[in-house]
């Protein structure tokens, strides 16, 4: 499957983020890159935290989550 390409108006989205239980508010941007950093950087559950977040960011998501 093949990932959506989101629009500037989409990239420039504030988004909330949930992860380890804790919401923010973030440029969807920023976020895209934080959390994909996060899945390469990281290992186990954690790293599947982040790509959770990461996935449902590319895919327009307005409230993301690590699936906890």
């Amino acid at each position: 499957m093949k990932a959506p390409k989101l629009t500037k108006k989409q990239l420039n989205e504030t988004v909330t983020v949930k992860c380890y239980g804790n919401e923010k508010k973030m440029k969807r941007s920023d976020a895209i890159d934080f959390y994909l950093e996060g899945a390469i950087m990281c290992e186990g559950a954690e790293r599947d935290r982040y790509f959770n977040i990461y996935i449902d960011l590319i895919f327009g998501e307005m409230y993301c989550s690590d699936g906890i």
